[in-house]
C-alpha cells in the first residue's frame, strides 16, 4: 500500500511540469545609421561621395581605404593613370573579380555609364562565400582609372553578411553616381 501512495505521488508530481514547447526562430536585427554624405576630404585626382559615418584612410599613390568601423569592413579603392594602357587595366581589373569565382555563387556584372562626366564602369556582385563581395571599376578611359573591393574583417559567411553588403552596396552606387575626375 505504501509502494502505490509513493508511486502515485511520483505520477502526480512528475505529472504538474508544463510541456516544453520549441523556441519560435529568432531573427538577426541590425540597426544601421540614416546615410548622410560628404565630398572627400582628401586631394586626389577623382572626387566622389563618401558616408559620413566611416573613416577614410590616405594611402600612397591617390589610393585610399574607407573604413566602416561598425561593421568590421572596408573598400579599398586604388587609383590608377591610363597611359595607353586602358585594356590592360580592364583585364587586370578583370581578374580580380574572377579570382572569386571559386568561393563564389554567382557574380553579377553591373555596367555603368554617366557620359556627361566621362565615368564608364562595372559593379560587381559576388554572391557566397567570397573574400570580397562588391568590386567595381570606373574610368574616363583616356587619364584615370578607379578600382574598389569591399571585404570583411571576418571569415565570408554570407548569410550572416548579407544585409551589410546590401547597406554598403548603396554606397558604392552613391560613389560612382557622384565620381567626378579633376582633370577632365
Amino acid at each position: 500500500m505504501r509502494n502505490l501512495f509513493f508511486l502515485l505521488f511520483i505520477f502526480i508530481f512528475l505529472g504538474c511540469k508544463e510541456d516544453t514547447l520549441p523556441k519560435p526562430k529568432a531573427y538577426l536585427s541590425l540597426k544601421y545609421p540614416k546615410k548622410t554624405y560628404q565630398k572627400l576630404q582628401l586631394e586626389r585626382p577623382y572626387s566622389f561621395d563618401v558616408l559620413k559615418n566611416t573613416t577614410t584612410i590616405n594611402k600612397p599613390n591617390n589610393w585610399l581605404t574607407i573604413r566602416y568601423p561598425n561593421l568590421n569592413a572596408s573598400l579599398d579603392i586604388t587609383y590608377r593613370p591610363v597611359n595607353n594602357n586602358i585594356k590592360e587595366l580592364l583585364t587586370e581589373a578583370e581578374k580580380l573579380v574572377f579570382k572569386h569565382a571559386v568561393k563564389a555563387e554567382q557574380i553579377i556584372p553591373k555596367d555603368y555609364t554617366n557620359s556627361p562626366k566621362r565615368v564608364f564602369g562595372s559593379i560587381y556582385e559576388i554572391t557566397g562565400n567570397a573574400a570580397s563581395h562588391i568590386q567595381f571599376h570606373a574610368t574616363d578611359s583616356t587619364n584615370n582609372f578607379l578600382k574598389g573591393s569591399l571585404y570583411f574583417y571576418a571569415k565570408p559567411n554570407y548569410d550572416s553578411i548579407l544585409p551589410a553588403v546590401a547597406y554598403i552596396k548603396k554606397d558604392v552606387f552613391r560613389l560612382m553616381e557622384s565620381l567626378k575626375w579633376k582633370n577632365n
